[in-house]
Protein backbone atom coordinates (compact mmCIF):
# COMPACT_ATOMS: atom_id res chain seq x y z
CA UNK A 1 0.00 0.00 0.00
CA UNK A 2 2.97 2.36 0.28
CA UNK A 3 4.01 2.23 -3.04
CA UNK A 4 0.44 3.80 -4.00
CA UNK A 5 1.27 7.69 -3.90
CA UNK A 6 -0.87 8.62 -7.12
CA UNK A 7 -4.21 7.70 -8.96
CA UNK A 8 -1.84 6.49 -11.66
CA UNK A 9 -0.83 3.71 -9.10
CA UNK A 10 -3.94 2.47 -9.29
CA UNK A 11 -5.59 -0.38 -11.29
CA UNK A 12 -8.25 2.18 -12.72
CA UNK A 13 -10.03 1.59 -16.21
CA UNK A 14 -9.39 4.61 -18.73
CA UNK A 15 -12.45 6.27 -18.55
CA UNK A 16 -12.23 6.69 -14.66
CA UNK A 17 -8.77 7.81 -14.75
CA UNK A 18 -9.61 10.32 -17.54
CA UNK A 19 -12.26 11.68 -15.14
CA UNK A 20 -9.96 11.88 -12.58
CA UNK A 21 -7.32 13.57 -14.34
CA UNK A 22 -9.88 16.30 -15.64
CA UNK A 23 -10.57 17.19 -12.08
CA UNK A 24 -7.26 18.28 -11.74
CA UNK A 25 -6.56 14.70 -9.50
CA UNK A 26 -2.89 13.85 -9.18
CA UNK A 27 -1.40 13.00 -5.68
CA UNK A 28 -4.07 10.86 -3.39
CA UNK A 29 -4.40 12.44 0.07
CA UNK A 30 -4.41 9.66 2.82
CA UNK A 31 -7.89 8.56 3.15
CA UNK A 32 -8.04 7.52 -0.68
CA UNK A 33 -4.55 5.68 -0.44
CA UNK A 34 -5.50 3.49 2.23
CA UNK A 35 -8.89 2.85 1.27
CA UNK A 36 -9.49 3.24 -2.46
CA UNK A 37 -7.58 -0.62 -3.18
CA UNK A 38 -9.71 -2.46 -0.27
CA UNK A 39 -12.80 -0.72 -2.19
CA UNK A 40 -11.82 -1.79 -5.58
CA UNK A 41 -11.35 -5.41 -4.20
CA UNK A 42 -14.82 -5.96 -2.73
CA UNK A 43 -13.98 -5.67 0.88
CA UNK A 44 -16.61 -3.58 3.70
CA UNK A 45 -14.43 -0.45 4.83
CA UNK A 46 -14.44 1.71 7.68
CA UNK A 47 -12.56 4.87 7.17
CA UNK A 48 -11.99 8.18 9.53
CA UNK A 49 -12.06 10.82 7.83
CA UNK A 50 -13.31 14.70 7.69
CA UNK A 51 -14.87 16.58 5.59
CA UNK A 52 -12.61 18.16 2.55
CA UNK A 53 -9.66 15.23 2.65
CA UNK A 54 -10.97 14.38 -0.59
CA UNK A 55 -12.88 10.96 1.52
CA UNK A 56 -15.68 10.96 -1.67
CA UNK A 57 -13.25 10.08 -4.51
CA UNK A 58 -12.18 7.64 -2.06
CA UNK A 59 -15.43 5.82 -1.93
CA UNK A 60 -16.64 7.43 -5.30
CA UNK A 61 -14.14 6.36 -7.74
CA UNK A 62 -14.62 2.34 -6.57
CA UNK A 63 -17.91 2.84 -6.79
CA UNK A 64 -18.24 4.45 -10.61
CA UNK A 65 -15.91 1.30 -10.96
CA UNK A 66 -18.03 -1.45 -9.61
CA UNK A 67 -20.95 -0.02 -11.73
CA UNK A 68 -22.16 -2.34 -14.94
CA UNK A 69 -23.29 0.34 -17.30
CA UNK A 70 -25.43 -2.18 -19.61
CA UNK A 71 -27.86 -2.18 -16.40
CA UNK A 72 -29.81 0.54 -16.19
CA UNK A 73 -31.03 -0.21 -12.05
CA UNK A 74 -29.79 1.18 -9.02
CA UNK A 75 -26.01 -0.42 -8.41
CA UNK A 76 -24.90 2.10 -6.01
CA UNK A 77 -26.42 3.57 -2.99
CA UNK A 78 -24.69 6.90 -1.13
CA UNK A 79 -26.85 8.33 2.36
CA UNK A 80 -25.60 11.41 3.31
CA UNK A 81 -27.21 13.48 6.55
CA UNK A 82 -27.96 16.72 4.20
CA UNK A 83 -29.35 17.98 1.14
CA UNK A 84 -26.37 20.40 0.50
CA UNK A 85 -23.89 17.12 0.40
CA UNK A 86 -26.78 14.97 -1.51
CA UNK A 87 -26.16 16.92 -4.12
CA UNK A 88 -22.37 17.70 -3.80
CA UNK A 89 -21.20 14.02 -3.78
CA UNK A 90 -23.83 12.73 -6.23
CA UNK A 91 -22.21 16.10 -8.61
CA UNK A 92 -18.79 14.75 -7.57
CA UNK A 93 -19.48 10.85 -8.70
CA UNK A 94 -21.03 12.25 -12.09
CA UNK A 95 -18.13 13.97 -12.56
CA UNK A 96 -15.90 10.69 -11.82
CA UNK A 97 -17.64 9.19 -14.14
CA UNK A 98 -17.79 11.73 -17.21
CA UNK A 99 -16.69 9.68 -19.82
CA UNK A 100 -18.50 6.35 -18.71
CA UNK A 101 -22.69 6.17 -19.45
CA UNK A 102 -23.13 6.49 -16.02
CA UNK A 103 -26.52 7.75 -14.31
CA UNK A 104 -26.25 9.95 -10.56
CA UNK A 105 -29.48 10.68 -8.96
CA UNK A 106 -29.22 12.94 -5.91
CA UNK A 107 -32.79 12.37 -3.73
CA UNK A 108 -33.57 14.73 -0.79
CA UNK A 109 -36.22 16.66 0.39
CA UNK A 110 -37.76 20.09 0.19
CA UNK A 111 -38.13 19.36 -3.60
CA UNK A 112 -41.11 17.79 -5.25
CA UNK A 113 -40.86 14.50 -5.56
CA UNK A 114 -42.29 13.62 -9.02
CA UNK A 115 -38.93 15.04 -10.68
CA UNK A 116 -36.84 12.62 -8.89
CA UNK A 117 -39.92 9.51 -9.28
CA UNK A 118 -39.67 10.63 -13.14
CA UNK A 119 -35.96 10.55 -13.34
CA UNK A 120 -35.74 6.39 -11.37
CA UNK A 121 -38.18 5.44 -13.75
CA UNK A 122 -35.52 6.48 -16.92
CA UNK A 123 -33.07 4.50 -15.34
CA UNK A 124 -30.17 5.33 -13.12
CA UNK A 125 -27.10 3.54 -11.77
CA UNK A 126 -26.17 5.18 -8.39
CA UNK A 127 -28.86 6.79 -5.53
CA UNK A 128 -27.09 9.44 -3.53
CA UNK A 129 -29.79 10.56 -0.91
CA UNK A 130 -30.97 11.90 2.70
CA UNK A 131 -32.21 9.06 4.35
CA UNK A 132 -36.07 10.82 4.76
CA UNK A 133 -36.36 11.24 1.10
CA UNK A 134 -34.90 7.35 0.14
CA UNK A 135 -36.85 5.69 2.67
CA UNK A 136 -40.44 7.75 0.73
CA UNK A 137 -38.90 6.40 -2.42
CA UNK A 138 -39.01 2.94 -1.20
CA UNK A 139 -42.04 3.30 0.59
CA UNK A 140 -43.88 4.61 -2.73
CA UNK A 141 -42.08 1.48 -4.55
CA UNK A 142 -40.22 4.13 -6.90
CA UNK A 143 -36.46 3.10 -5.74
CA UNK A 144 -35.82 -0.44 -5.78
CA UNK A 145 -32.97 -1.20 -3.98
CA UNK A 146 -32.96 -5.07 -5.29
CA UNK A 147 -29.89 -4.59 -7.62
CA UNK A 148 -27.94 -2.54 -5.24
CA UNK A 149 -24.45 -3.96 -4.71
CA UNK A 150 -22.45 -1.22 -3.24
CA UNK A 151 -23.93 0.91 -0.10
CA UNK A 152 -22.01 4.16 1.06
CA UNK A 153 -22.92 5.62 4.67
CA UNK A 154 -21.47 9.23 4.61
CA UNK A 155 -20.86 11.49 7.26
CA UNK A 156 -22.56 8.54 9.52
CA UNK A 157 -21.71 10.29 12.76
CA UNK A 158 -23.60 13.08 11.39
CA UNK A 159 -26.41 11.03 10.44
CA UNK A 160 -26.94 9.56 13.91
CA UNK A 161 -26.33 12.42 15.75
CA UNK A 162 -29.27 13.88 13.86
CA UNK A 163 -31.43 11.28 15.09
CA UNK A 164 -31.31 9.10 11.24
CA UNK A 165 -30.25 5.78 13.26
CA UNK A 166 -33.51 3.99 12.44
CA UNK A 167 -34.02 5.42 8.74
CA UNK A 168 -30.61 4.34 8.42
CA UNK A 169 -30.99 0.52 9.26
CA UNK A 170 -34.10 0.31 7.27
CA UNK A 171 -32.82 1.53 4.26
CA UNK A 172 -30.15 -1.22 5.18
CA UNK A 173 -32.34 -3.98 5.74
CA UNK A 174 -34.18 -3.28 2.14
CA UNK A 175 -30.31 -3.77 0.49
CA UNK A 176 -29.75 -7.27 -0.65
CA UNK A 177 -27.23 -8.70 2.32
CA UNK A 178 -24.68 -9.96 -0.44
CA UNK A 179 -23.40 -6.07 -0.44
CA UNK A 180 -20.12 -4.43 -0.08
CA UNK A 181 -20.55 -1.46 2.46
CA UNK A 182 -18.55 1.72 3.39
CA UNK A 183 -18.49 3.54 6.04
CA UNK A 184 -17.00 7.25 6.28
CA UNK A 185 -17.35 9.57 9.59
CA UNK A 186 -14.66 11.82 11.29
CA UNK A 187 -15.52 10.67 14.31
CA UNK A 188 -15.31 7.18 15.21
CA UNK A 189 -17.56 6.54 18.45
CA UNK A 190 -19.30 4.00 19.69
CA UNK A 191 -22.82 4.33 18.15
CA UNK A 192 -21.12 4.09 14.74
CA UNK A 193 -19.42 0.96 15.49
CA UNK A 194 -22.16 -0.57 16.83
CA UNK A 195 -23.68 0.23 13.30
CA UNK A 196 -20.96 -1.55 11.66
CA UNK A 197 -21.21 -4.44 13.48
CA UNK A 198 -24.62 -4.90 12.89
CA UNK A 199 -24.24 -4.64 9.18
CA UNK A 200 -21.05 -4.97 7.94
CA UNK A 201 -18.25 -8.29 7.41
CA UNK A 202 -14.81 -8.51 8.43
CA UNK A 203 -14.63 -4.78 7.30
CA UNK A 204 -11.21 -3.48 6.99
CA UNK A 205 -10.89 -0.04 9.45
CA UNK A 206 -8.96 3.07 8.31
CA UNK A 207 -8.87 5.20 11.36
CA UNK A 208 -6.96 8.17 12.01
CA UNK A 209 -4.61 7.85 14.80
CA UNK A 210 -4.27 10.90 16.62
CA UNK A 211 -0.56 11.55 15.14
CA UNK A 212 -2.59 12.22 12.04
CA UNK A 213 -5.05 14.66 13.15
CA UNK A 214 -2.72 17.82 12.29
CA UNK A 215 -4.00 19.55 9.72
CA UNK A 216 -1.07 21.64 9.14
CA UNK A 217 -2.67 23.72 6.69
CA UNK A 218 -4.78 25.57 9.52
CA UNK A 219 -3.24 28.04 11.55
CA UNK A 220 -4.41 27.51 14.78
CA UNK A 221 -4.49 30.02 17.79
CA UNK A 222 -6.18 30.54 21.09
CA UNK A 223 -6.60 33.53 23.97
CA UNK A 224 -7.65 32.92 26.94
CA UNK A 225 -10.18 34.96 28.58
CA UNK A 226 -12.20 36.00 31.49
CA UNK A 227 -15.97 34.95 30.34
CA UNK A 228 -17.18 38.58 30.23
CA UNK A 229 -14.87 39.47 28.02
CA UNK A 230 -15.69 37.08 25.36
CA UNK A 231 -17.70 39.32 22.88
CA UNK A 232 -15.07 42.49 23.24
CA UNK A 233 -12.33 39.93 22.57
CA UNK A 234 -14.39 38.48 19.20
CA UNK A 235 -15.25 41.90 18.12
CA UNK A 236 -11.28 42.81 18.57
CA UNK A 237 -10.64 39.58 16.55
CA UNK A 238 -12.75 40.47 13.77
CA UNK A 239 -11.63 44.01 13.68
CA UNK A 240 -7.60 43.15 13.56
CA UNK A 241 -7.85 39.96 11.61
CA UNK A 242 -8.02 40.32 7.80
CA UNK A 243 -11.42 38.20 7.85
CA UNK A 244 -12.98 37.25 4.00
CA UNK A 245 -15.69 34.37 5.51
CA UNK A 246 -15.99 33.15 8.66
CA UNK A 247 -17.72 31.01 11.08
CA UNK A 248 -18.12 31.88 14.69
CA UNK A 249 -19.19 28.23 16.35
CA UNK A 250 -21.43 28.39 19.37
CA UNK A 251 -23.08 25.54 21.79
CA UNK A 252 -26.46 26.43 21.72
CA UNK A 253 -29.04 27.58 19.58
CA UNK A 254 -29.79 30.40 21.82
CA UNK A 255 -26.05 31.76 21.85
CA UNK A 256 -26.01 31.65 18.16
CA UNK A 257 -28.81 33.25 17.68
CA UNK A 258 -28.10 36.27 20.49
CA UNK A 259 -24.22 36.68 19.50
CA UNK A 260 -25.68 37.35 15.59
CA UNK A 261 -28.36 40.16 17.10
CA UNK A 262 -25.27 41.37 18.62
CA UNK A 263 -22.74 41.71 16.40
CA UNK A 264 -25.28 42.79 13.59
CA UNK A 265 -26.21 45.81 16.05
CA UNK A 266 -22.31 46.52 16.28
CA UNK A 267 -22.60 46.49 12.32
CA UNK A 268 -21.06 43.09 11.46
CA UNK A 269 -22.69 41.56 8.68
CA UNK A 270 -23.08 38.27 10.57
CA UNK A 271 -26.70 35.28 10.67
CA UNK A 272 -27.23 32.97 12.82
CA UNK A 273 -27.62 29.47 11.92
CA UNK A 274 -28.86 26.70 13.54
CA UNK A 275 -31.21 23.28 14.23
CA UNK A 276 -34.56 25.58 14.97
CA UNK A 277 -34.56 26.83 10.99
CA UNK A 278 -36.48 25.35 8.49
CA UNK A 279 -35.14 24.13 4.92
CA UNK A 280 -36.20 27.38 3.66
CA UNK A 281 -34.85 29.75 6.40
CA UNK A 282 -31.61 27.57 6.33
CA UNK A 283 -31.25 27.48 2.32
CA UNK A 284 -31.70 31.12 2.60
CA UNK A 285 -28.76 32.00 4.76
CA UNK A 286 -26.58 29.61 3.14
CA UNK A 287 -26.95 31.26 -0.04
CA UNK A 288 -26.12 34.60 1.74
CA UNK A 289 -23.19 33.36 2.95
CA UNK A 290 -21.91 31.11 -0.19
CA UNK A 291 -22.82 34.84 -1.98
CA UNK A 292 -20.60 37.08 0.14
CA UNK A 293 -23.72 38.94 1.15
CA UNK A 294 -23.38 37.51 4.78
CA UNK A 295 -19.55 37.99 5.75
CA UNK A 296 -19.88 36.00 9.57
CA UNK A 297 -22.22 32.78 10.19
CA UNK A 298 -22.82 32.25 13.56
CA UNK A 299 -23.85 28.45 13.72
CA UNK A 300 -24.10 25.33 16.03
CA UNK A 301 -22.36 22.42 15.66
CA UNK A 302 -25.82 20.31 14.05
CA UNK A 303 -26.38 23.78 11.49
CA UNK A 304 -22.62 23.27 10.51
CA UNK A 305 -22.82 19.92 9.20
CA UNK A 306 -22.66 18.77 6.16
CA UNK A 307 -21.28 22.48 4.79
CA UNK A 308 -19.08 22.80 2.18
CA UNK A 309 -18.57 25.83 1.59
CA UNK A 310 -15.02 27.54 -0.19
CA UNK A 311 -13.50 30.56 0.71
CA UNK A 312 -13.91 30.45 4.47
CA UNK A 313 -10.96 32.06 5.74
CA UNK A 314 -11.47 31.66 9.35
CA UNK A 315 -13.52 29.67 12.25
CA UNK A 316 -13.85 31.17 15.67
CA UNK A 317 -14.37 28.59 17.94
CA UNK A 318 -16.71 31.17 20.59
CA UNK A 319 -16.90 28.24 22.86
CA UNK A 320 -14.43 25.66 22.98
CA UNK A 321 -16.01 22.33 22.36
CA UNK A 322 -17.10 19.45 24.77
CA UNK A 323 -15.66 16.92 22.65
CA UNK A 324 -12.24 17.58 21.55
CA UNK A 325 -13.11 15.60 18.23
CA UNK A 326 -15.68 18.03 17.84
CA UNK A 327 -12.99 20.92 17.39
CA UNK A 328 -11.35 19.02 14.23
CA UNK A 329 -14.61 19.03 12.60
CA UNK A 330 -15.62 22.26 13.30
CA UNK A 331 -11.79 23.61 11.74
CA UNK A 332 -12.36 21.56 9.21
CA UNK A 333 -14.56 23.91 7.72
CA UNK A 334 -12.08 25.55 6.82
CA UNK A 335 -8.70 25.24 4.14
CA UNK A 336 -10.68 22.31 2.23
CA UNK A 337 -8.97 20.56 -0.67
CA UNK A 338 -5.09 21.89 0.29
CA UNK A 339 -5.62 25.53 0.91
CA UNK A 340 -4.79 27.98 4.38
CA UNK A 341 -6.89 28.80 6.94
CA UNK A 342 -7.04 30.24 10.26
CA UNK A 343 -8.52 29.20 13.39
CA UNK A 344 -9.25 31.03 16.95
CA UNK A 345 -10.98 29.44 19.68
CA UNK A 346 -11.57 31.82 23.08
CA UNK A 347 -10.99 29.98 25.58
CA UNK A 348 -12.76 31.03 29.27
CA UNK A 349 -10.87 30.45 32.44
CA UNK A 350 -13.13 27.21 32.87
CA UNK A 351 -12.60 25.81 29.66
CA UNK A 352 -9.06 25.28 30.06
CA UNK A 353 -9.50 21.41 30.72
CA UNK A 354 -11.15 21.10 27.29
CA UNK A 355 -8.15 23.07 25.33
CA UNK A 356 -5.97 20.75 26.74
CA UNK A 357 -7.65 17.53 25.63
CA UNK A 358 -7.67 18.77 22.18
CA UNK A 359 -4.09 19.87 22.53
CA UNK A 360 -3.74 16.15 23.30
CA UNK A 361 -5.49 14.95 19.84
CA UNK A 362 -2.67 16.81 17.94
CA UNK A 363 0.72 17.14 16.63
CA UNK A 364 0.37 20.64 15.64
CA UNK A 365 0.92 23.70 17.47
CA UNK A 366 -2.16 25.69 19.19
CA UNK A 367 -0.66 28.74 19.69
CA UNK A 368 -1.33 30.99 22.38
CA UNK A 369 -2.03 34.87 21.13
CA UNK A 370 -2.36 37.50 23.89
CA UNK A 371 -6.00 39.36 24.10
CA UNK A 372 -5.48 43.51 23.73
CA UNK A 373 -8.93 43.65 25.65
CA UNK A 374 -8.26 45.22 28.89
CA UNK A 375 -9.69 42.89 31.34
CA UNK A 376 -12.87 43.94 33.88
CA UNK A 377 -13.80 42.99 37.23
CA UNK A 378 -17.05 43.46 39.11
CA UNK A 379 -16.89 45.73 42.24
CA UNK A 380 -18.92 47.96 44.39
CA UNK A 381 -18.34 51.18 44.13
CA UNK A 382 -17.65 52.57 47.77
CA UNK A 383 -19.42 56.08 47.33
CA UNK A 384 -22.43 55.40 45.84
CA UNK A 385 -23.10 52.26 46.25
CA UNK A 386 -23.56 50.79 42.49
CA UNK A 387 -21.81 47.97 41.29
CA UNK A 388 -19.49 48.62 38.39
CA UNK A 389 -16.66 47.01 36.69
CA UNK A 390 -12.69 48.01 37.06
CA UNK A 391 -9.51 46.93 35.20
CA UNK A 392 -8.08 45.23 38.01
CA UNK A 393 -8.50 42.64 40.88
CA UNK A 394 -10.66 44.54 43.69
CA UNK A 395 -8.83 43.89 47.13
CA UNK A 396 -11.33 43.60 50.04
CA UNK A 397 -8.61 46.08 52.27
CA UNK A 398 -9.15 48.77 49.47
CA UNK A 399 -12.33 51.02 48.24
CA UNK A 400 -13.07 51.28 45.07
CA UNK A 401 -14.97 53.82 42.98
CA UNK A 402 -17.11 54.03 39.65
CA UNK A 403 -15.81 55.79 36.71
CA UNK A 404 -18.11 58.72 38.29
CA UNK A 405 -17.38 58.99 41.51
CA UNK A 406 -13.85 58.61 40.61
CA UNK A 407 -13.73 62.10 38.41
CA UNK A 408 -15.68 63.68 40.38
CA UNK A 409 -13.21 63.12 43.77
CA UNK A 410 -10.26 64.17 41.63
CA UNK A 411 -8.88 67.91 42.41
CA UNK A 412 -10.38 69.87 40.26
CA UNK A 413 -7.53 71.10 38.30
CA UNK A 414 -6.92 67.10 37.57
CA UNK A 415 -10.05 67.04 35.86
CA UNK A 416 -9.17 69.98 33.53
CA UNK A 417 -5.78 68.54 32.89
Amino acid sequence: MSDVKCFKDLPLSVEVMNGVEKLGFSDLFPIQAQAIIPLLEGKDVIGQAQTGTGKTAAFGVPLVERVDFRNRRVQGLVLEPTRELAVQVAEHISRLGRFTPLKVLAVYGGEPILKQVNLLKEGVHVVVGTPGRVIDHIKRGTLDLAAVKVVVLDEADRMLDMGFIDDVEYILSKVPSERQTSLFSATIDQTVMNLCHRFMRKPEKILVSKDEIALTQISQYYMLVNPRSKFQVLCSILEENHIGRAIIFCKTRREASMLAKRLSLKGYDAKALHGGFTQCQREAVLEGFRRGKTRLLVATDVAARGLDIQGITHIINYDVPLDALVYFHRIGRTARMGREGTAITIVSYGETAELNKIKALTKTAIRELESKVPEKFKAVCAECGEQCEVPFKPSPKQNVYCHECWENRKPPIERLV
